[in-house]
């Protein structure tokens, strides 16, 4: 019964999935980038709209199960998804062994690789960047350093590390085991200490999970944003989806990288449009720190807004609240005028 209903919620996204207009675009492949087969898929309605290059979270999630949610966007923008090394069909393909350097310094040159196919195979010159969670690392140095490939910088989730100075998350989390009453959890988070640098990438990735499952917004953002969209994907077998989930798992090693980046001290300056989008129940990436951050940013066009009822997966959760601040916000800038809705 339950694989019944799969089936028929598949088969209704993929109908959801189609797109039959004269200019556009649905084309999905491995490329050769940084030395290995990586999956990108390139979707949209009109590739005359700003191309909007993704770069996921997790580490190792793929943004590429949400599609069926975030099918409006495609009205508007061209969207890319890439599955970068350790994630999804890119995993699949070469399995642990085939993921070549798993660092973020690589993962920095395969963005700008998939960066220079994107502009050469789309015909544009610059790609309108879109960073959630874990991708948000990654995100804001390409934002940085590399201004004349990307029209604006948007961050959704936004990681704000600080050097390891900032503990609110890992704070609220003791707090809020406390008050649960869980004395067994909070010791073990206690145990940890606030310093991430001194954790393993297991440690790094159970902390994640408990906080994901103390909050009540995030756990069900988990269970009926992020779980239904992997099991009812279109584009997934139940073997794509068990690749995705050993993704995830292999990619942790990233995350022990990213614990004592210094935001501030690699530079607050940005030659771009600058967009921070943060939910306003956001426990794991809280919008506070973003936005002391975004207070210090100097660019040529910044903003910043909450997703209200949002958890972590923000833009995920409320992909229409996300969609208009791309449209009322981020459009206008990127193409210079505005646009109808």
């Amino acid at each position: 019964m339950l694989l019944t209903y799969r089936a028929l919620k598949r088969r209704a996204h993929a109908e959801k999935l189609r797109i039959t207009t004269p200019h556009g675009i649905d084309e999905s492949g491995y490329v050769r980038i940084g030395g290995i087969d990586q999956w990108i898929s390139i979707r949209g309605e009109d590739l005359a709209n700003p191309v909007i290059l993704e770069i996921h979270g997790g580490p190792g999630a793929s943004n590429l199960v949400f599609a069926p949610r975030t099918r409006a966007w495609e009205r508007h923008f061209t969207i890319v998804r890439w599955d970068m090394r350790g994630a999804g069909r890119t995993f699949a393909a070469g399995g642990p062994a085939g993921q070549g350097e798993m660092t973020l310094d690589r993962l920095h040159e395969d963005a700008l690789e998939v960066t220079a196919h994107l502009r050469s195979r789309l015909g544009v010159a610059q790609l309108l960047l879109v960073a959630n969670s874990f991708g948000t690392v990654t995100g804001l140095r390409l934002a940085r350093d590399h201004p004349e490939l990307y029209s604006a910088y948007v961050g959704t989730d936004q990681n704000i590390i600080d050097g390891g100075r900032d503990t609110t998350s890992y704070e609220a989390l003791l707090a809020r085991l406390e008050k649960a009453g869980k004395r067994k959890e909070r010791a073990k988070v206690a145990a940890l200490g606030p310093d991430r640098s001194a954790w393993s990438a297991h440690a790094w990735s159970q902390y994640a999970k408990t906080v994901v499952t103390t909050d009540p917004l995030t756990y069900d953002t988990m269970k009926t944003v992020v779980i239904r969209s992997l099991w009812f994907s279109p584009l997934h077998t139940l073997r794509d989806l068990r690749a995705y989930l050993k993704g995830m798992t292999f990619s942790e090693q990233l995350g022990p990288q990213a614990t004592t980046i210094d935001e501030r001290a690699e530079g607050t300056a940005f030659r771009l449009p600058f967009f921070l989008f943060q939910g306003d129940s956001d426990v794991l990436t809280p919008p506070e720190p973003a936005h002391r951050f975004y207070e210090d940013v100097t660019a040529p066009v910044k903003d910043f807004a909450l997703i209200t009822g949002a958890s972590h997966f923000a833009s995920f959760r409320e992909p229409d609240q996300f969609l208009q601040l791309m449209l009322t916000k981020v459009r206008p800038v990127v193409t210079g005028d505005a646009v109808g809705h």
